[in-house]
């Protein structure tokens, strides 16, 4: 039954990554799923332990995506561009900015939103759409480390461990950092030796809206503020962003439902279920329980692996048996399913999520030509991340 179980889920990952015609991912996962619970190949007990690990972070998902959409129809992420877009820094202030809707309302949404914007700015600026294309992509994995809210992946191991937005912060927040500061540069230095590739003679710039920053400044800051403090109380985080949401369908006078991600969320559950009944199945616990700087390094290595193997979702459900044995390994795991999808396309929901929307919008993107962009940039910003880890557990011994 083992042999089966792991085939199920590689089976799983494999097609949730295979383009097919006509046939969306998240179709081949869930049908497994389906046969695999029926068959009993997923006890019922390891479904149930998937739904739960998952409910949190999935409301989440479905909740936070709508609400940075009307955010986007206000003008807020516009004028928030067109802010930074006026200086001779444009590149740097655009990968800022991703980082910062990456961190507060998590990487799909920050996929999804800065995507169509990013390309649009950068036509409009004479410059290359591709490589401004790649900046949410590259940043939705270098940054989604430092809030629970960044990644489903971080919400589940906060569930599952009962860590807070503190435990995140105090651990993952300079090794994000790094990530974000050494990818940053090599990004901007590569694309100012690119230069500008669209001849534009009637350049436009992204007009910056008052109106606009009026209603999204405070709709992050209770985001932020929700976060912290509803985590205190016992407030789950998508309680947070369901009275902004509501907030903001009032003002806008519109209900974004065919922008909820419910693709990304059957997908979610698919793998979760086959990755749940694989986990006692796999050799993690031997990884996490080698001792010292050496576990440690091993532990973001495998996790990196697995997550671009098999997904970044399903690795952390694979991990999470053997993390519970071995708490203080969760942040090397995070590293790893985290920030590894940065090298391969196919790491994580979102770079699959970012790929179909450059396709959409005309600039189709192998996995070849990710790979070639983001090894270059997401490898470094992965040691750089590594090594601040390491430094920070090293200072924690003393």
């Amino acid at each position: 039954m083992a042999v089966v179980r792991v085939a199920f889920l590689i089976a799983g990952s494999a097609l949730a990554v295979i383009p097919w015609r006509r046939i969306p991912g998240w179709v081949g996962p869930a049908i497994l799923a389906g046969i695999a619970v029926a068959a009993s190949v997923v006890p019922a007990g390891a479904a149930r332990t998937a739904a739960d690990n998952l409910a949190n972070p999935i409301a989440f998902l479905l909740l936070a995506v709508p609400l940075a959409v009307l955010l986007d129809q206000s003008g807020f992420f516009a004028s928030v561009a067109g802010l930074v877009g006026h200086t001779r820094h444009l590149a740097a202030g655009l990968w800022v900015l991703a980082a910062l809707v990456t961190v507060v309302f998590n990487l799909d949404a920050a996929v999804v939103l800065l995507t169509p914007l990013y390309v649009r700015i950068a036509q409009r600026h004479g410059r290359d759409p591709v490589v401004f294309g790649f900046i949410p992509a590259l940043l939705a994995s270098l940054a989604s480390s430092v809030l629970p809210v960044s990644n489903l992946t971080n919400l589940i191991a906060a569930d599952r461990l009962e860590l807070d937005a503190g435990d995140f912060i105090a651990h993952l927040a300079l090794p994000t950092l790094a990530a974000v500061i050494v990818g940053g540069w090599i990004f901007v230095r590569a694309e100012r030796g690119h230069g500008a590739s669209v001849e534009q003679p009637d350049s436009v710039d992204d007009p910056v809206d008052p109106a606009a920053l009026r209603v999204g400044f405070p709709v992050v800051a209770w985001l932020l503020i929700g976060f912290v403090v509803g985590e205190r109380l016992g407030i789950p985080e998508w309680t947070v962003v369901a009275v902004a949401l509501v907030g903001m369908m009032i003002r806008e006078r519109d209900a974004p439902w065919r922008h909820v991600p419910y693709q990304a969320a059957v997908l979610a559950i698919g793998l979760g279920v086959l990755a749940t009944a694989a986990a006692r199945h796999l050799a993690v616990d031997r990884v996490l329980a080698i001792d010292g700087i050496p576990g440690e390094l091993a532990t973001v290595g495998i996790a990196g692996i697995g997550a671009n193997a098999i997904n970044n979702l399903p690795a952390v459900l694979v991990t999470l048996p053997a993390v519970e044995m071995h708490r203080e390994r969760v942040w090397a795991v995070l590293i790893g399913v985290n920030l590894g999808p940065t090298l391969w396309v196919t790491g994580a929901l979102s770079t699959l999520l970012w790929q179909a929307t450059m396709r959409r919008l005309g600039h189709p993107i192998s996995a070849l030509r990710y790979a070639r962009t983001a090894v270059r940039v997401g490898l470094p910003a992965v040691v750089a991340a590594t090594t601040v880890h390491v430094a920070l557990v090293l200072v924690a011994r003393l």
